[in-house]
């Protein structure tokens, strides 16, 4: 990805406050992009958006991705060029919980946004990031291709389901030949550093450790397609460039990472616990939660040859990239700007290697 074309390019970003999103607005706005944000306040304490010092570069809305009309005033005073939505109730275990404001969110969000790109005469490219949890999951050895049936089990996943499409209907029924690209991004597992969410993998591995905790795990044998945060931002930023270019590569694709880093959930805290030192450690808990998927893979063919993407960090290196990120919170918190910064810098030389 070539981060030059995005310089001075309007782009709207909802969700800027969640952890993908601080990281995606941060590269953005070191690349020159006029930025707006769309988001609630952050959910946790600490977060990853005030750490990071990015509100300070960007123009930042707060606001609810289920109000219409305060949506609509953004795109129509910013006008932006380029939206990537990735607002969203992302956790499974809270889905369950919250059934209903998880709909409101990931589906008649995901219809305002799309309402909002109808109405802009500005916007010529549209990404609406998903996740991999979308398909019918039938626990089968292989990855799961773009042509696979939708339907999310549990409220989290299917309201993502839903999401996929009402994109789609929105782009076949609005957009096909109009100039306005839109696509859709199924990512695998992220991780990365400042993502303080609850009921996710490395967070509670951070928690744990900073302790002197071993790391508990409730489904140590479940099997995801873990990828640094950068590595699917860098496939979003490419699509929706590629497609503001040429609107035929306006699409759905699936953005994971190789077979060799879909890992068992114990297999990703070994590496930790490695990576942490210390004498870190896990161990197996009570599986005592609501149905999850024990097994899920993505086949990524679609965009690698599309566009001849490729993962940048295995799984390995994420995980050491993690670690050198919280470790560095952890001793100095007024550090983390220069460490993304120095991550972000990394990663893109590591792509061009």
């Amino acid at each position: 990805m070539n981060l030059e074309f995005y310089r001075s390019k309007k782009v709207l970003v909802t969700g800027h406050t969640g952890f993908k999103g601080t990281w995606l607005v941060k590269i953005l706005a070191d690349a020159g992009a006029d930025v707006t944000g769309y988001a609630l306040a952050p959910e946790t304490e600490p977060d990853l958006y005030t750490l990071s010092g990015v509100e300070k570069m960007i123009h930042s809305v707060t606001g609810d991705i289920r109000d219409f009309d305060s949506l609509r005033r953004v795109f129509e005073e910013t006008k932006p060029e380029i939206v990537l939505h990735l607002a969203a109730q992302p956790i499974v275990r809270t889905s369950y919980a919250k059934p209903v404001y998880t709909y409101e969110t990931n589906v008649m969000g995901t219809v305002h946004v799309c309402e909002c790109v109808r109405l802009s005469d500005s916007v010529r490219s549209f990404l609406n990031v998903t996740t991999d949890k979308v398909y019918e999951n039938r626990e089968w050895a292989w990855g799961y291709r773009e042509n696979e049936p939708l339907d999310g089990y549990d409220p989290y996943s299917n309201s993502k389901s839903c999401s996929e499409l009402v994109t789609h209907s929105y782009r076949k029924s609005y957009f096909d030949g109009t100039g306005t690209a839109v696509s859709t991004a199924r990512a695998g597992n992220v991780i990365g550093g400042g993502d303080f969410a609850a009921d996710r993998i490395i967070p509670d591995c951070v928690r744990a450790v900073m302790k002197g905790e071993p790391v508990v795990l409730r489904n140590p044998n479940s099997v995801r397609p873990y990828q640094h945060v950068l590595d699917p931002l860098n496939a979003y930023l490419m699509i929706a460039a590629r497609q503001y270019e040429d609107p035929s590569f306006a699409d759905a694709y699936n953005v994971g990472p190789n077979e060799s880093d879909c890992l068992t959930t114990g297999e990703l805290a070994a590496l930790f616990c490695e990576s942490w030192g210390g004498g870190a450690s896990w161990t197996a808990g009570m599986s005592d939660g609501p149905h999850e998927a024990n097994f899920l893979r993505l086949d990524c063919a679609k965009l690698k040859q599309t566009f001849g993407w490729r993962p940048v960090w295995n799984a390995e290196t994420a995980v050491r990239k993690t670690v050198e990120w919280a470790k560095a919170w952890a001793a100095d918190p007024s550090s983390v700007p220069s460490v993304m910064e120095r991550q972000i810098r990394a990663f893109f030389e590591d792509s061009r290697a």
